[in-house]
């Protein structure tokens, strides 16, 4: 089992940028492809993006396509989302997770962190 610890969110203006971070305990990190999810009040969680293990493939949520980057440091087991032209809809919690390389919006692990606010003000 690994375990994820998210950090990064904040309360920023509309058009602006932020980094999150997720770390993840253990050291079979390398061996799994990461995923980016949101969960804002009364919705579903909501794939945003994924990785691939050695970060040559990635995949996004529509809605954040040409905004949001994933990015991952195996030596660090950490995995980012830098997030650029924020709008007020991308104000969620953010999680991490593993992802079925297949099926990335696929997340393995049962077992979510406390995830990241980010709050998008208009």
């Amino acid at each position: 089992q690994v375990q994820f610890v998210e950090s990064g969110g904040g309360l920023v203006q509309a058009g602006g940028s932020l980094r999150l971070s997720c770390a993840a305990s253990g050291r079979t990190f390398s061996k799994y492809a990461m995923g980016w999810f949101r969960q804002a009040p009364g919705k579903e969680r909501e794939f945003v993006a994924a990785i691939r293990r050695t970060g040559g493939t990635t995949d996004y949520g529509d809605s954040v396509k040409g905004r949001f980057t994933i990015s991952r440091d195996n030596a660090k087991n950490t995995v980012y989302l830098q997030m650029n032209s924020l709008i007020p809809e991308d104000t969620a919690v953010y999680y991490c997770n593993a992802v079925n390389p297949i099926v990335p919006s696929n997340p393995i692990f049962g077992s979510w962190g406390q995830g990241t606010q980010v709050t998008v003000s208009s």
